[in-house]
């Protein structure tokens, strides 16, 4: 039951004023996580709800000016969902599908890393100089093999009988390791 007031009607309107007063507070000593709440209804007030209402909302448009100024060091949430804030730009050079020449040379680079190779092997990684290069060339071609035409004149030869059939293959040097 209500207590029985000898006080006049017109104190009792100062009451949603004191209230005003506590709601611009409350937010400015909260963290700043958000809009602040407008204020809620005064049921205990005597009918005099919708000026209180009103108030509210002048009431958070201050505490929103004081959100504004606080400090530099406070974190500062940002909310990225539908509407709000944009997202930060990404790296996305992970997700490109890159040409096949760049996706295998970086593959090969990764392998050598990787595996150790003979040096037996390994010396063919590198060029020869010029001169060595020279001298190469002029070794490797004693031991070339006969061309079609030198095969058919060898084979003529044979056939006539101007020369006897070689049971031994020629040294020659080939390409690639299945020979």
């Amino acid at each position: 039951p209500p207590k029985p007031t000898t006080k006049k009607a017109s104190t009792g309107a100062a009451k949603p004023a004191k209230k005003e007063t506590k709601v611009v507070s409350k937010p400015a000593t909260k963290k700043a996580t958000g809009a602040a709440k407008p204020a809620k209804k005064d049921t205990k007030a005597s009918g005099k709800t919708s000026k209180a209402v009103a108030k509210g909302k002048s009431a958070t448009k201050t505490t929103k000016a004081i959100q504004k100024k606080k400090s530099v060091w406070e974190k500062n949430p940002r909310n990225f969902g539908i509407g709000n804030d944009i997202q930060p730009k990404r790296d996305l050079t992970r997700f490109t599908k890159w040409p096949r020449y760049v996706v295998l040379q970086r593959k090969k680079r990764i392998l050598q890393l990787r595996l150790t190779v003979p040096p037996a092997l390994n010396q063919f990684t590198n060029t020869l100089d010029t001169n060595a290069a020279a001298n190469l060339f002029k070794l490797l071609n004693k031991y070339r093999p006969e061309d079609k035409i030198a095969k058919r004149n060898r084979l003529l030869k044979v056939a006539k009988g101007e020369l006897k059939p070689s049971t031994t293959k020629p040294l020659v040097v080939k390409c690639g390791i299945n020979h």
